[in-house]
This record gives C-alpha cells, structure tokens and sequence, in this order.
C-alpha cells in the first residue's frame, strides 16, 4: 500500500476536522462511521492536489493509491478514494471493475454506491457495452441490493446513448422489490433517461404502471411532468 498518499490525506483533513460537523455529518449518514467533519468544499482543495502530486503511472498504481485510502477508518477518506479514482479516466477500464465492485460491497452505503456506479462503473459500461453488458446482467441478479442498485444506476449520464431495451428489462425485473433503494434507484434511472428520451419512458411508464412502486414510477415521471410532457 501507498503509505505516503494516505499519510497526506490524514493530514489535509486532520488539519480541517471540525467535531461538531463530524457528529452532524455521521447522524445525517445513520452511520457509526467516524468522520472528520469536512464538507464536500473543503475536501476539493485536497482532490486538486492529490490529481496533481499522486498521479498513478499504471493501473496496479492506480489501484493501490484507491485501496490505500479506501481502506483507513474514516468517511471521507473513502470519499477521497472514490474522487481519485474518478481522477484518472485512462484507468477506468475493465480492469478496475472488481476493484469498483469491491468497493460497493464493502461500502454498502447510497453515498458510495452511487458515486461508484454514475462515475466509475457507468462510463466503463458506456465505453464497452459488449463487453461489460454481461457483467452488468449479473449484477441485476446479485445476492447484495447495493449491486443491484449499480446495475441501474450505471446507466445514469448516457442520455441518447443509453441501452435502454437493458435499463428497461432491470426495472421490470427490479419493480417487485420492496427495497427503497432499489425503488428509488428505478424511478431515479427512467427520471434522468426522461431528459434525453422522454417519450419513450412515458410509453414505459405507461405500460408498467401496474408493476411499478409508486415511488418508481412517481421519481421515474417526475421530469415528464415537470416539463409538461406528462399530467400529474
């Protein structure tokens, strides 16, 4: 492991930690994780700096410097890991697909999984649809929802692009769920889908009315309404 990026890391936030932010920030999160209590903008300065003076030479370096601090105690320091790994797009590949994995079954959390599966798995999808599909397909299967959330999620920011014949066939498959992650991770896909392909998640939407949670189907039509292409 990458002692050095880590050690840098620990100091940054060690240095901003505010224990009152920390406590708010662990009871918003319902975790008993510990925090430093340092917010999103005061980590950018640190992300700025760990792009410029840690930039990996290979994919193991890569990874290592990601796992090195994925691995210490506190929350943003796994924050920290998921934003250096988004750093670097020539190491979003397939090979950093168990690595991504890993981290969301470890993390089992919406506030990793969802960085994860829109920035890392998404893109490495996008890229190598054929590929990585039948990766994707068993994740819709997997044992473990924060998978199956990433399964949908990672479709989130293809717009025209996206595989929508597969992100609809995992909501149907999804839809019977009682997990409200998964429920809001449908309505969440077929919402930001809806920007770039409206009429066809109002046809869906149409369709599946009757298999959709109402939450799913009110998050996924939300858009729809919103501009007018749907009544409420």
């Amino acid at each position: 492991m990458n002692d050095k990026i880590a050690q840098f890391v620990q100091e940054r936030l060690s240095s901003l930690a505010d224990p009152a932010k920390a406590v708010e920030m662990a009871a918003y999160m319902k975790t008993d994780m510990p925090f430093y209590g340092v917010q999103k903008p005061d980590r950018l300065p640190i992300i700025q700096d760990l792009k410029r003076d840690f930039k990996p030479t290979s994919l193991a370096e890569y990874h290592e410097n990601i796992l090195s601090l994925w691995q210490q105690p506190k929350r943003e320091e796994k924050y920290l890991a998921i934003n250096y790994a988004e750093l670097f797009p020539q190491f979003i590949t397939i090979d950093s697909l168990p690595l991504y994995e890993q981290m969301v079954r470890e993390g089992a959390w919406w506030d990793y999984t969802d960085s994860i599966a829109s920035h890392l798995t998404g893109p490495v999808l996008l890229a190598n649809e054929s590929e990585v599909r039948p990766i994707v397909d068993r994740y819709v299967d997997d044992a473990d929802f924060w998978i199956r959330r990433t399964a949908l999620l990672s479709h989130l920011g293809h717009k025209k692009n996206t595989s929508f014949k597969h992100l609809f066939i995992y909501c149907r498959k999804l839809a019977p769920e009682k997990e409200f992650f998964i429920r809001k991770a449908i309505g969440w896909a077929l919402r930001e889908y809806s920007k770039s392909e409206p009429n066809r998640v109002k046809q869906f939407l149409a369709e599946n009315k009757g298999k959709l949670s109402a939450l799913s189907y009110n998050e996924g039509a939300k858009h729809l309404i919103k501009v007018g292409a749907m009544k409420g």
